[in-house]
């Protein structure tokens, strides 16, 4: 027999979920609680499951409410992209978007993933890039928006995350003492490796570039193969690296931002689409490799 899970039901569903109330959803909803009542015995028969627990004193999910939650909203997502695709009300339009390599390893590909199901008249152009470069594309005019680390206080764009540089190396990472700091780094111009050299020689620390690469991964293979270390966002360092700044005394880098620009002259409601999207989730490292 064909499950039948209407989004009215669903939606109803999801009010009760988040605010643990059939009176409170009622509010939410705009509809009577007897109503919502109705919606989620209706939405139990067509799963043939309690999602519900009810007693005198709180509302919680069952087991199989759990997993009807994550469905309902998936179901609903999906819903609404139909509507606004056959409506006409679908946004439409380009966008070139730019993202530093190393943000491109956190959550940022599940949310373009999840952008393009919501957007998918919307023809996304993804570059991976360095961010000086990136910005001076955008500058060009041949980028609509990128998102880059950025120096902290420069009042340019929207700052989704502020972070710290951090020294990064291997469990077993020694460094002699007196002996030139064996750096791993970005080609320059790069904003990590102008703020570690700078950190260094201010300090009175020696230094030698060890490994130059162009790519996040280059960086952490370089880390994981002891050639030397890196400088990146603490937020950003993998499980299997340690932060070693104080063990070894290092200079502290700085702060960077997580930023947003955009070019005034691209659309903007595609623009705020992809900026708000971005807003709303955490960016932390979606792989931890070994």
């Amino acid at each position: 027999m064909t499950q039948t899970f209407e989004p009215v039901q669903l939606r109803s569903f999801l009010a009760v979920s988040d605010t643990r109330s059939f009176t409170r959803a009622a509010e939410r909803l705009g509809l009577s609680q007897p109503t919502v009542s109705q919606h989620i015995r209706k939405l139990e028969a067509a799963a043939g499951r309690q999602l519900i627990s009810r007693d005198t004193r709180e509302v919680r999910l069952t087991d199989n409410g759990d997993a009807m939650t994550g469905f309902a909203r998936t179901i609903l997502a999906a819903h609404d992209s139909a509507a606004r695709y056959f409506s006409g009300a679908a946004m439409r339009g380009r966008l070139r978007f730019g993202t530093a390599d190393d943000l491109a390893v956190t959550g940022l590909p599940r949310i373009l993933r999840e952008f393009r199901q919501l957007y998918p008249q919307i023809n996304l152009e993804l570059t991976v890039s360095q961010s000086d470069q990136l910005h001076r594309r955008l500058k060009a005019g041949q980028l609509d928006l990128v998102f880059i680390k950025w120096v902290t206080g420069a009042q340019e764009g929207t700052v989704v995350k502020q972070d710290t540089f951090a020294w990064v190396g291997l469990e077993q990472t020694l460094l002699e003492p007196g002996a030139p700091v064996p750096l791993i780094a970005y080609p320059a111009p790069s904003l990590s490796r102008k703020m570690a050299i700078d950190a260094l020689e201010k300090s009175g620390r020696t230094w030698r570039i060890t490994c130059t690469t162009k790519q996040i991964s280059g960086v952490l293979a370089a880390v994981r193969a002891g050639i030397g270390v890196a400088v990146m966002p603490a937020s950003l360092v993998t499980e299997d690296l340690k932060v070693i700044t104080e063990r070894f005394s290092l200079p502290p880098v700085g702060n960077v931002d997580f930023t947003l620009i955009r070019n005034p002259l691209a659309n903007t409601e595609v623009i705020d689409a992809l900026t708000q999207a971005i807003l709303g989730r955490k960016l932390t490292p979606h792989t931890r490799e070994p």
